[in-house]
């Protein structure tokens, strides 16, 4: 499994519209041996970036997508600031809304922000994605 299918569930994970949609892409790839899990961001991006990494580790430790170690909380931090620092030049100051995908495979995480960023009736979009590598579990 390389890095660009593992980005790809990280996408595919962070683009689904529901909570149904999510289990449903989530049991897909779990047929395929990734895990994957996505959390739900909204606000202004730029406040709040270290409750969105926050929320990106917990989530991945509850799911077992990662073990509890400074090793792979830093992969998960690591790949979800750099996804965040792609769009937070459009999203500056702006509020947005959208979900944070990780996905993971052996060695290989990925973590992809998808947004709207919010500015009167005008919605952008903007994706960031990011990998890393870490130990097995």
């Amino acid at each position: 499994m390389s890095s660009i299918e593992i980005s790809k569930a990280a996408i595919l994970v962070a683009m689904t519209q529901s909570r149904e949609e999510e289990h449903e892409k989530i049991e897909e790839l779990k047929k395929k041996n990734i895990k994957a899990v996505a959390v739900d961001i909204g606000g202004n991006l730029i406040e709040s970036i270290p409750k969105v990494i926050e929320r990106s580790i917990v989530a991945s430790r509850r799911t077992n997508l990662i073990n509890e170690n400074h090793v792979s909380d830093g992969a998960v931090a690591g790949a979800a600031r750099e996804a965040i620092m792609q769009v937070a030049l459009k999203a500056s100051g702006l509020n947005v809304g959208g979900k944070i995908g990780v996905a993971r495979r052996g060695e290989h995480l990925a973590v992809c922000i998808f947004m709207s960023i919010g500015l009167l009736h005008l919605n952008e979009v903007a994706i960031g994605l990011a990998h890393r590598s870490i130990p097995e579990n």
